[in-house]
C-alpha cells in the first residue's frame, strides 16, 4: 500500500451513513455533537445556501476517495469530509438519487430530530460524480 493511499485511508471521515426518510434513503454525515451544535447556532433562523462540491481523488488501481466540501453562505462555515468510495459507494447512489444530503449528531435519531437536511442546488453534480466514482471503481488491467 503506497503512503498516499494510507494517508487518505487515514483521514476519512468515519459517519458516512444512509437512513430512511418516507420511505427513501437519504444520505447523512455524521459529524461530532459540539461541532453540529456549534454550526447550527450559526446559521438557525437565517436564510442560507450550502455550496456542495465534491472532489474525487482516484490512483487507477480502483481506490477512490470523495472530499466533500459545504461552503455554506452564512456563518463563515466551510466543511469538509473524505469518504472512501470504495467502502461507500451506496452514500453516492443515494445522493445522486435523492439530491438530498443530511447533516447529524452522533445523539440524533436519523429520520426523526435533530438532523440538518440539505438541497443540492445542482443534482447534476451528485449524477455525474457517481458516474465517475463508478468508473473509477473498476481497476484498469
Amino acid at each position: 500500500m503506497s503512503d498516499e493511499l494510507k494517508r487518505l485511508l487515514e483521514q476519512v471521515h468515519d459517519g458516512i451513513t444512509t437512513f430512511d426518510f418516507d420511505g427513501k434513503e437519504i444520505p447523512c454525515i455524521v459529524i461530532e455533537e459540539n461541532k453540529y451544535d456549534q454550526m447550527l447556532s450559526k446559521v438557525a433562523g437565517q436564510s442560507l445556501a450550502i455550496n456542495t462540491d465534491l472532489n474525487i481523488l482516484q490512483n487507477g488501481l480502483g481506490n477512490v476517495f470523495v472530499e466533500i466540501v459545504l461552503t455554506f453562505s452564512t456563518g463563515n462555515i466551510v466543511e469538509k469530509y473524505l469518504v472512501n468510495a470504495n467502502k461507500d459507494l451506496e452514500f453516492f447512489k443515494t445522493l445522486a438519487n435523492t439530491s438530498m444530503l443530511a447533516l447529524s449528531s452522533p445523539k440524533s435519531q436519523y429520520g426523526k430530530d435533530n438532523v440538518f437536511m440539505i438541497q443540492l442546488p445542482r443534482p447534476e453534480k451528485a449524477i455525474d460524480a457517481l458516474e465517475i466514482i463508478q468508473k473509477a471503481l473498476i481497476p484498469k488491467n
